[in-house]
Parts: C-alpha cells; sequence; structure tokens
C-alpha cells in the first residue's frame, strides 16, 4: 500500500486534475483547438473530375480525426466563376456544384459531427462576384433597387488639376476614376460601367466588386447570409479581408511610397482603403448575432497587423466584444520572420501580452508554405519539427493548413502558361501566384498521390509525393506527420499544455529557445534553432524529469536537464519526474 505522504500527494494530483478538467469543459471549444484549414479544390477528389470536392473532404474525415484536429475551415465552397477560386461568390446561399450540393453539405457536417469535428465556413464579406445578382441588377442603371448595394462613382475629368498619370491610364468618355487606389491584383481599383457611366470599386478582382458597407441593407443581408449557415450548424465562420469593409467616404489619395509593385503600379500605403474604423462597429453587432447561438460559435478573422497593439483591437479592446480568434501572422509571416531563436522568443512573447486567446497562423493558402520559408534546403523537415513544436505547444489556438503536417512543399510555377492565380498571371514574374501551396493533398505514393483517378487534376500534383504522403509518413515513426499526432495529443491531455501560462526562460540565448507552461506539474519546451548540438544551461529546470515528447528517441533516456545536450534543431518537451 503506498504511503500516507503518496496517497495524499496522489489525491491532491487527482483534484487538481479534476479542477483542471472542470476548467477545460467550461471554457469554450475554441479555445484551446486546433483547427485545419481545407483548399476543397485540392483535399479530395470523389468523383474523379480533377477537382477536390465535399464528399472528398467526408471521405478523409477519418484521417483528420486521427490526426486530432478540433474544426475544419473549409475554404469557399459556395458558387463562384472561379475567377479567384472561391472568392469571387456569386451565390452565398449553396454550394458551388463542382464541389457538390447542400444535401453533400449536410451529410459532411453530420459526419464531421461524429467524428468530434466541427466545421468552420469562411466568409467573404467584402465583395462579391459581378455575376452574383445584387450586382447584375446595381450595375444596370442608377436608380434600380440595389444601385447602393455597390460602391459607385462618377470618377472624375481627365484633366482635372491633381489627376496622376496612372489614373489616366484608366480614362473612359473624359472621366478618369477619382482617386489613385489600386486593385491588389493589378492596375486601378475602378471599373468603368457604360451602361451606369460610373466607375465601381473593387480592391481586389475586377470581377470582385466591393460591396458598400454603409447601406444598411447591405449588412442586413449579408448577416442574413451567415444565419443561412449558422441555422444549419457551423461552428463559425473565417472572415476574409476583414479590414478591407470600409472605404474613405472622401475617397482620398492613398499616399505614394518610392518604387513600383510587382505588377508594375506605384506603391502605396493603403491608408484609406483599408483598416478604418468603422469596421469594428461592424464586427461588434456581428459577434452579438453569433453569441445569440448556442456551442460557442465562433469567429475567426483574417489580420494582417503591423504589430500586436494593431491585433489587439480586433479583439474588441478591453471590452473583447468583436472576434474571439484574430489570426496572429507576427510570428510565422513577413519580410522579418526568421528561423532563429530570438525572434520566435520575442513575437511568441509578444503574443502573450494579448488579454485574449492568441491563434498563432504558420501555413494558409495565400503564403509559401512555413517549411520552405523557414527551411535551409537540408534539414527543412527538422525545422518544420521545431516550428510544429512552436505552433502545437505555444499558449494559443492553434491553426494549421493542409498538408503542412507531412511537411507537403510550395510547387511554384516555372511558365507564366502554367499559371491559375490571377495574381500571379498579372505580376509574373515578380508576382509568380499562390499556385503552389494550393496543390493537390498528397495522401499516397500511388497516381495523383490519392487525391484523384484523373491524371489531369486542377493544379499539378507535387512529384515529392511518391515520399511525402501520409502512407508513407503513417508508418514511419520518426516522421513529421507523426510529431505532429504526437503533439496534438499531448495538448489535448496536458494540463499545462491546455491551459497554463506562458513564462520565457533563458532569455539570453542566441541558439536555444525554452519557455514553460504553467501548472502543478509544468512542462518546460526546449527547441534548438542551430545546426549544432547545444548544452543545455544548468539550472533551467531542477531536479528530476520525464520527457512527454522528444524529436530525438535518446533525449528520452535523460532523467535530467543538468548537463545534457539538445541536438541540431532537435525539441524536447519534459515534466517534473514523479
Amino acid at each position: 500500500m503506498p504511503s500516507l505522504a503518496r496517497r495524499l500527494a496522489l489525491g491532491f494530483a487527482l483534484s487538481l486534475s479534476a479542477v483542471a478538467a472542470a476548467h477545460a469543459a467550461a471554457a469554450p471549444w475554441w479555445k484551446h483547438a486546433v483547427i485545419y484549414e481545407i483548399y476543397p479544390r485540392s483535399f479530395g477528389d470523389s468523383n474523379g473530375d480533377g477537382v477536390g470536392d465535399l464528399r472528398g473532404i467526408t471521405q478523409h474525415l477519418d484521417y483528420l480525426q486521427k490526426l486530432g484536429v478540433d474544426a475544419i475551415w473549409i475554404a469557399p465552397m459556395y458558387p463562384s466563376p472561379q475567377v479567384d477560386f472561391g472568392y469571387d461568390i456569386s451565390n452565398y446561399e449553396a454550394v458551388d456544384p463542382q464541389y457538390g450540393s447542400l444535401a453533400d453539405f449536410d451529410a459532411l457536417l453530420r459526419e464531421a459531427g461524429k467524428h468530434h469535428i466541427r466545421v468552420i465556413l469562411d466568409m467573404v464579406l467584402n465583395h462579391t462576384s459581378d455575376k452574383h445578382a445584387w450586382f447584375v441588377e446595381s450595375a444596370s442603371s442608377r436608380d434600380n433597387p440595389k444601385a447602393d448595394w455597390y460602391v459607385w462613382n462618377d470618377g472624375i475629368d481627365a484633366n482635372a488639376p491633381g489627376v496622376t498619370p496612372f489614373q489616366k491610364r484608366f480614362e473612359h468618355d473624359g472621366k478618369v476614376p477619382p482617386n489613385n487606389w489600386e486593385s491588389v491584383f493589378g492596375g486601378s481599383a475602378w471599373e468603368w460601367v457604360p451602361a451606369r457611366r460610373q466607375f465601381y470599386y473593387h480592391r481586389f478582382y475586377r470581377q470582385q466588386p466591393d460591396l458598400n458597407w454603409r447601406n444598411p441593407a447591405v449588412e442586413q443581408a449579408m448577416f442574413g447570409a451567415m444565419r443561412f449557415w449558422l441555422d444549419r450548424g457551423v461552428a463559425g465562420f473565417r472572415l476574409d479581408a476583414i479590414s478591407t469593409l470600409f472605404e474613405d467616404p472622401r475617397l482620398r489619395n492613398d499616399p505614394e511610397l518610392p518604387g513600383t509593385n510587382a505588377q508594375g503600379d506605384p506603391n502605396l500605403q493603403s491608408k484609406y482603403s483599408d483598416n478604418l474604423p468603422e469596421v469594428h462597429d461592424v464586427i461588434r453587432r456581428m459577434r452579438a448575432m453569433v453569441d445569440k447561438y448556442p456551442g460557442h460559435r465562433v469567429l475567426i478573422g483574417e489580420t494582417y497587423t503591423r504589430d500586436i497593439a494593431d491585433l489587439d483591437k480586433w479583439y474588441g479592446g478591453a471590452r473583447r466584444d468583436e472576434l474571439q480568434l484574430p489570426m496572429n501572422m507576427l510570428v510565422g509571416f513577413g519580410s522579418h520572420a526568421r528561423f532563429d531563436a530570438g525572434w520566435f522568443r520575442k513575437t511568441l512573447e509578444d503574443s502573450q501580452t494579448v488579454p485574449g486567446q492568441p491563434l498563432i497562423v504558420f501555413d494558409n493558402h495565400d503564403n509559401p508554405r512555413s517549411i520552405d520559408r523557414f527551411g535551409d534546403g537540408r534539414h527543412d523537415v527538422q525545422r518544420a519539427k521545431a516550428i510544429a513544436t512552436l505552433l502545437l505547444t505555444s499558449r494559443a489556438a492553434a491553426l494549421t493548413y493542409y498538408g503542412a503536417p507531412l511537411g507537403m512543399t510550395t510547387a511554384t510555377p516555372t511558365r507564366k502558361e502554367d499559371v491559375r492565380d490571377p495574381i500571379g498571371i498579372t505580376g509574373w514574374p515578380k508576382e509568380k501566384g499562390r499556385d503552389g501551396e494550393r496543390t493537390p493533398m498528397q495522401w499516397t505514393p500511388g497516381p495523383q498521390a490519392g487525391f484523384s483517378s484523373n491524371p489531369r487534376t486542377w493544379l499539378p500534383v507535387n512529384p515529392n509525393h511518391a515520399t511525402v504522403n501520409v502512407q508513407t509518413e503513417l508508418a514511419e515513426p520518426g516522421s513529421l506527420l507523426n510529431w505532429y499526432r504526437t503533439l496534438i495529443a499531448l495538448r489535448r491531455t496536458n494540463p499545462a499544455l491546455r491551459d497554463g501560462a506562458m513564462s520565457f526562460l533563458d532569455r539570453t540565448d542566441p541558439d536555444v529557445l525554452v519557455y514553460r507552461r504553467e501548472a502543478a506539474a509544468p512542462v518546460t519546451v526546449l527547441v534548438n534553432f542551430s545546426g549544432e548540438p547545444q548544452r543545455i544551461k544548468a539550472g533551467i529546470v531542477q531536479g528530476a524529469v520525464h520527457t512527454l515528447a522528444a524529436t530525438d528517441p535518446a533525449l528520452a533516456k535523460a532523467t535530467t536537464l543538468d548537463g545534457a545536450t539538445l541536438p541540431p534543431y532537435a525539441a524536447w518537451i519534459v515534466t517534473p519526474a514523479r
């Protein structure tokens, strides 16, 4: 029989476990979630047409459940002309036939529930397709019922004072666009419509006209579309380009910066065409609407910000009445992001200063994959394991992207004629588009990587699927996929990794990042960002330790950190030995 002290300690530990379990049960599901983005064209093709679909997602729910994800975010699967591959929506309350039907979606929702996986949809609020019935009506005249549903303007005289050479390039019938605003995809953000003898505004492709959110009828219609899906049972929305809903009503020119962009247009600071304060009023009303639904429905924002203070505004500041999970892109994206212990120490520590729950992001459908951005061409998988460790052991909800747990790489087209992405077509060769991070999911080493029976897939399958695929990696204990599975299982079951505060140890080490997740049994995470073995400094963690997970199996034999050596690029997760 255990000693009295041992029984008391065991009872205390069980009490703490019960408290932690009760706390976890009471917390919103999204607080600890691992969210997995699916690009529906590229995940699974069930009917052999070379394009992924909803049934293809349903067929792979077992894989997602075993990986351990809590929710899937599906990029737009609504009816669309596919100019921007779904981000140009022509009907918000249906499914594009190439992806299936509403019945297929409902079946996916039901089956996902059986696999304990929630479904989050992409909601594109800034713009519609120019084929949407709303825009077709709006563009037909100046006096129809939807005439003011989009952003229209008469333009200005081509010879007016202050007209820039850029504006002159887009002259129509003696009129030029009212200002210098540019489309993200190149050229003026204003398109002329002869039927109205006016320009409409489009921040993105010309087939994506911006809605006029200053018109209350637009908000009512868009909130109605969101309720359509909430009523069907979706767990929430990822809000695309959410900062762009409003433009300066005075249409002032954006400040011009030195140089030109990939499309050859002047570089601009989007001072008057992005991130206006009115958007926060809309999100507060949206949050109030979503909060009326049961089950902790969630709003996730595509929020590229300059710093952590800007990110705080998307939570709603002190009131916390806007987005539950604005995306923190500061850790993994941008020109300053690098595979460096000091960089991650600073950005992860910054992420902990916002009172809301962080959402850390390293991969999505708009950026080259992180294994390429942080790789060195020789130790890419080892480095990817380090990135996975940060993603899944930080105090944060985690967002990953299909293929990232495998180490799928970016397959950028080498010829302009192979590019499908609009921004790659207009920006080639400086901007080669986003096709490279959207190639088909690699399930097997067989034909078309098991994605489709059709040899002509919508984008070519990456040739490295012969070795980088689910089937192969599941059979390799040391694979990147199995490291993801280990980390996700650990964060799901370990109280410190679920709820513990995050503190950083040894802030001066240039090579090794060390942080602790606080709890009755704290967890310490060590990651070596160098290509050389690093001796662990004495006293970082005192006493005997137990290894919870390690990228190098030899580390599991260690009983203390003192005197131990961390192999190159290794990650080691320990807790005090009992």
